[in-house]
């Protein structure tokens, strides 16, 4: 289903400890800081729009759907939940596609190809107010909703409706490379038979849209896929960014401690939104052979010539033309930033992974090792010596990036893609490992990606020598003295945080009541035991939804304080946890007063932090 679920903003700061030089993800070295690639390159810094933020390819664990793959892309990175007036369309005259290659060449055999449309209702005229009202003459508005719309909500009194951008697009089904496909044709619904879909606006705030979640239902399809048999599922639409990472502590020279906990720090994407376009579609129409292994990935491409004119509209801002060039494309996350050089970048954006040989030095000779070893093995860097794997070319990297794990998920095709053994069955949200693969999960990263794996760990890990632990035949563990610890970006991400149904992914922030008053606790102890909670109120101020992640052994009992009165008790004590909090007005005033604590406590030890 698709639900609300609770933010967990802002980061609080944590000082540089000693055990924090052992990821300065090569601060000093050719390769920059960890992030996933929402606009990575220097290009899409320039339009957002085709961006690849995302890319999640995993058996559907949805209960009745295990015979299926998930696809979901994610595009327009970065979204503020107030984002008006225009909020965050996906380009028009842009390709955006889902690609996949069954054989293990690094050329799409599949192509699910988005192509979207913005118009303005009443034929392109857009919706208008009379001036004076109800006599006047009807001057058009300048904002995307003049009356609130969606279920329970009645229409304005105005033509139109009230929603004053309408969003569509269709999703051509292309067989082949597509340079020279041998057909094509396009998704319908399975109800009506159209071949043009629409989709939810983005959550403009609770007194346009109240109810969000019934709304963004009705845009949720079952399609019939050319060529296949049996009905997939389809939805675009805006979603709460489901990438977890601890940026700004690293930007800032990784202030944190990388070998900490790894649920001490907030994501700082999670308070953001992003538009995913999602997919699922039956394995069998995937076309793998007996191995089961097929490669997935997403990108952008846009005409090659933009003209300014002099009188741009709506429906024309520029004149384009020439062919569509690939500007955007996201196989595995972080690798933009941490394998390919600066100088590279717009290139490895715009190239098709059968040319990824290019590219192979940065995985074969990663410099991201090597910059951890410059900070922590030569003065006045203290405290232990990181050395780098020795085998060096990384066999275990060229594995997990270009040519897949022995055993698990292998093509050997040389293309920086994800992989998925469709023949490994999923593995329920409940028991999933968010280390994937390093954790035992073979369903898991990089045997595909889920929204739960915590990718950014299991990277950090693996580039220091983890796959040399795992009998995998690509090293062995004396090449890396490394590799069994513990490296971490201190955001905690598991399955738990996200829905198990398709599309998987949480609704995203409404614009109003304004997302950014969220509360956040960084929680401490005596002991070295830490955490975090985030709160965000419910659209009626009358409670505080709260989720904590925490390190806490037996965690036992979880309160909301002031001072020595309890405010609330939340139900349970096990990172994470999800609850919710009744406040009246008295308490409302505290909260906002920053006069609230939380509270967790084990029989050995306790941890707490200031809701701010």
């Amino acid at each position: 289903m698709l639900s609300r679920t609770p933010a967990a903003p802002r980061a609080a700061a944590r000082s540089l400890t000693l055990a924090a030089v052992l990821v300065p993800l090569a601060l000093c070295a050719a390769a920059p800081a960890l992030a996933s690639s929402h606009g990575d390159a220097p290009t899409l810094v320039e339009m957002p729009q085709v961006a690849a933020a995302d890319f999640y390819m995993f058996r559907s664990y949805e209960p009745g759907r295990d015979g299926f793959v998930t696809f979901l892309a994610d595009y327009n990175p970065m979204q503020d939940p107030f984002g008006g007036p225009t909020y965050f369309p996906l380009r028009q005259n842009a390709y955006y596609d889902i690609r996949v290659d069954a054989n293990g060449d690094g050329v799409e055999d599949l192509t699910f190809r988005f192509f979207f449309q913005n118009t303005l209702p009443l034929d392109g005229a857009g919706l208008g107010v009379p001036v004076p009202f109800p006599t006047g003459p009807v001057v058009p508005v300048a904002i995307a909703a003049v009356g609130p719309f969606g279920p329970g909500t009645t229409p304005p009194p105005l033509p139109g409706g009230a929603l004053n951008w309408l969003r569509s697009y269709t999703v051509r089904v292309i067989r082949g490379p597509v340079g020279k496909p041998t057909s094509v044709d396009f998704l319908s619904d399975a109800a009506s038979g159209t071949k043009r879909f629409t989709m939810p606006f983005d959550d403009i705030g609770a007194k346009t849209i109240p109810q969000y979640d019934a709304y963004a239902r009705q845009y949720l399809y079952d399609v019939n896929i050319p060529g296949c048999s049996g009905t997939g599922k389809l939805f675009v639409g805006q979603r709460q960014d489901p990438f977890a990472m601890n940026i700004g502590e690293f930007f800032d020279l990784v202030n944190l401690n990388p070998v900490g906990s790894p649920a001490a720090a907030p994501s700082s994407m999670a308070h953001k939104n992003v538009t995913t376009l999602a997919l699922e579609v039956p394995i069998a129409c995937l076309g793998a052979g007996s191995s089961g292994v097929v490669a997935g990935w997403t990108s952008a491409s846009l005409p090659a010539n933009r003209q300014l004119i002099a009188d741009p509209t709506f429906t024309q801002p520029y004149v384009e033309s020439g062919p569509f060039m690939q500007v955007s494309r996201m196989g595995n996350p972080l690798v933009a930033m941490t394998a390919i050089g600066l100088a590279e970048k717009n290139l490895y954006e715009a190239s098709a992974p059968a040319a990824d040989g290019q590219f192979r030095v940065f995985f074969q000779r990663p410099s991201v090792p090597v910059g951890i070893q410059i900070l922590t093995c030569f003065p006045p860097a203290p405290g232990p010596c990181v050395t780098p794997p020795t085998n060096v070319p990384r066999h275990d990297l060229v594995g997990f990036y270009l040519e897949g794990l022995p055993g698990i998920n292998a093509d050997r095709s040389g293309a920086e893609v994800v992989r998925l053994n469709t023949n490994i069955p999923p593995v329920p949200a409940l028991l999933q490992n968010n280390l994937g693969v390093l954790g035992s999960d073979l369903a898991g990263f990089p045997n595909g990606r889920r929204p739960g794996d915590d990718v950014v760990d299991v990277t950090l890990r693996v580039l220091e020598g983890a796959l040399c632990y795992q009998n995998l035949g690509l090293c062995v563990p004396a090449d890396a003295p490394a590799g069994v610890l513990p490296f971490t970006d201190q955001a905690w991400v598991d399955a738990t945080q996200f829905q198990t149904a398709f599309p998987y992914l949480n609704s995203p922030l409404p614009g109003s009541p304004n997302p950014t008053r969220v509360w956040n606790a960084a929680l401490t102890g005596s002991t070295g035991d830490a955490g975090t909670c985030a709160g965000l109120l419910t659209t009626d101020q009358s409670a505080l939804a709260i989720t904590c992640a925490h390190d806490l052994v037996e965690a036992s009992q979880a309160e909301i304080v002031q001072g020595a009165n309890v405010v609330c008790n939340l139900a349970g004590a096990a990172s994470p946890i999800l609850g919710t909090c009744p406040l009246g007005a008295a308490q409302l005033l505290l909260l906002q007063q920053q006069k609230l604590t939380v509270i967790i406590a084990s029989p050995g030890a306790s941890i707490s932090g200031p809701l701010q």
